[in-house]
This record gives structure tokens, C-alpha cells and sequence, in this order.
């Protein structure tokens, strides 16, 4: 984490902004002592409808072994 103090903060803002939207925690100080921190904003995240699910799962084929049946299978088929 990069440690930066308010004034230093003030002059570089856009700087600090794009480091933190890099995924950089940055925190802010004021007289030595964290006072702040930039972080990124994670993306907000849409919620899935009912009509969505069934639009996409209709697409898909019935699976006509069960879990255990398709796991065993993908194991054997795997080379390792």
C-alpha cells in the first residue's frame, strides 16, 4: 500500500486516482497518522431475472447422466 500525505495528495490527485483505479490501495495521511484510503470501487453487479435464467438455460441440452456419472466420466477422459 502507498502511503501519501494530504498535501502531496492534493497536487497529485488525478495521479493517486488512476493508480487506485489500478487496483493500488492508497492511503492518506495527515501528520503521519492514516486518515484516508483510495481504494477502487468494484462494479456493481446487475441482478439476474427469472425471465434471463430460463432464456439462457432453455438453450441448453438435458444432461441425461447425473453428477457423479459426469464427473467420473471427465475424470477418466482427462489426460493426465
Amino acid at each position: 500500500m502507498t502511503s501519501v500525505n494530504l498535501a502531496d495528495a492534493k497536487a497529485h490527485l488525478s495521479e493517486l486516482v488512476a493508480q487506485a483505479e489500478a487496483g493500488e490501495e492508497i492511503c492518506i495521511t495527515r501528520r503521519g497518522k492514516p486518515v484516508a484510503q483510495l481504494t477502487k470501487v468494484q462494479a456493481q453487479r446487475r441482478p439476474v431475472t427469472l425471465a434471463a435464467l430460463r432464456a439462457v438455460t432453455d438453450t441448453m441440452p438435458m444432461q441425461t447422466n447425473g453428477a457423479g456419472e459426469l464427473l467420473r466420466q471427465m475424470r477418466d477422459e482427462s489426460r493426465y
